[in-house]
């Protein structure tokens, strides 16, 4: 069997360095400007605070006539994203919540957001409760009321529990995937163990069923999406002053310093980039970026290391030659784990679906950003502190200084 060989390259990072920064700085400007004109990353809800809600539509809908419909009701600065693939007929809407703090003026939120579909899609009559979108504690209350079993006025032991079990058991039916979070018609109950006839006509009686329900609600307060911001970047800084001290203590202070440096270049860009595609920071985005500190910072100590260990073996070559050197004997393994890294974030990018999308675009962004940084931006800036740049004492009798 012919196993393939593979020879080192010869390729001049160093000499190229002008380039390679030259372009950095023209992502990281093509990204300030970004972020400049929108006054600042995208947030999600986060971190600005407000309220998000899926919705699921038994029907196509149209974007901008859902937004007449929250504009109507007051709400002209909700956001409207469809959610998912357009057969799912899902839409995430959000609606920030600058000044109010109090968990009451957050719920007005989504309760005017429900007003303002179910005027469209309500098909409200007489006064009846919308059953998907009402609770299992609403829908118990009213079978208690009602009691449709007659087991109560019976005096039947146990007749509350049995209601609420009832009333639990058709909302989870209802929320079920198979059932898409809303139901078409009240017969769809018969398959809910419990359910007889008689259930199903005092339902209908005061009950109806609207062409959309509530998924799922996220609500969070200012203040709240506010700590979460300060945490972030402290989280991000921590990081970076840990890793510059390792760094520091593992090789050469310039080798921290470099490698700090970038990785905040590989920071500056991503979120760059996630700007001029109108990403929104979210915590997943956040759990990526740290990712992306912990991925290319590894990937840069292997280089640094191979430049260390090529200052004690290599006696008479300069600075220059020994970097480029030691990138090309670690480029097979730079590409090799970058390339399989790359093919996992991207499956998950097309197949993970919305809830990881944003984690996976960041991971694939950070993954390409960090591989180019560790090659052609990390190392080459060892040579604007040559002086710094010594062989590991230990190994050596007597350290070179470049």
């Amino acid at each position: 069997m012919n196993m393939i060989s593979f020879t080192v390259p010869k390729i001049e990072w160093v000499e190229k360095k002008k380039l390679f920064f030259g372009f950095s700085l023209l992502l990281i400007f093509a990204g300030g400007i970004s972020l400049v004109s929108k006054g600042g990353p995208e947030y999600g809800i986060d971190f600005r605070g407000g309220t998000l809600l899926q919705v699921k539509f038994a029907q196509d809908v149209d974007i901008d006539e859902l937004r007449s419909l929250l504009s109507a009701e007051g709400l002209e600065g909700s956001t409207l994203q469809q959610y998912g693939p357009s057969s799912d007929r899902e839409v995430l809407v959000g609606l920030d919540v600058e000044t109010t703090t109090s968990d009451e003026g957050l719920d007005a939120g989504k309760q005017a957001i429900v007003r303002a579909f179910s005027k469209r899609f309500g098909a409200e009559q007489g006064g009846k409760v919308d059953f998907n979108n009402a609770g299992a504690e609403t829908v118990a209350r009213y079978l208690t009321t009602r009691d449709p079993f007659g087991t109560l006025s019976r005096g039947g032991e146990g007749a509350i529990q049995s209601y609420r079990d009832l009333a639990t058991a058709m909302v989870d039916f209802k929320n079920d995937p198979s059932q898409g979070g809303l139901l078409r018609g009240f017969e769809d109950l018969a398959e809910v163990d419990g359910v007889t006839p008689e259930v199903r006509e005092a339902l209908e009686r005061d009950f109806y069923l609207s062409g959309f329900a509530i998924r799922n609600t996220e609500i969070v307060g200012p203040k709240i999406g506010a700590d979460l911001r300060r945490q972030a970047l402290w989280v991000v800084g921590a990081g970076l002053a840990v890793m510059l001290v390792y760094i520091w203590f593992r090789f050469e202070l310039i080798y921290g310093l470099a490698a700090v440096i970038a990785v905040f270049h590989d920071l500056l860009i991503t979120v760059g980039i996630l700007s001029l595609l109108r990403t929104e920071i979210t915590l997943p985005v956040v759990a990526a970026l740290l990712t992306l500190v912990g991925y290319s910072m590894n990937d840069t100590i292997v280089v640094f290391d191979r430049i260390r260990e090529n200052l004690k073996l290599v006696k008479r070559e300069a600075l220059g030659s020994l970097i480029n050197l030691s990138i090309n004997q670690t480029l097979r393994r730079t590409m090799l784990t970058s390339g399989f890294t790359l093919m996992a974030v991207l499956s998950l990018f097309l197949l993970g679906g919305e809830v990881i999308h944003g984690f996976a675009m960041t991971v694939l962004i950070g993954v390409i950003v960090g591989t180019y940084s560790s090659v052609a931006v990390a190392s080459p800036i060892l040579l604007l502190a040559p002086g710094k740049v010594t062989a590991r004492r230990e190994n050596s009798d007597k350290p070179r200084v470049y």
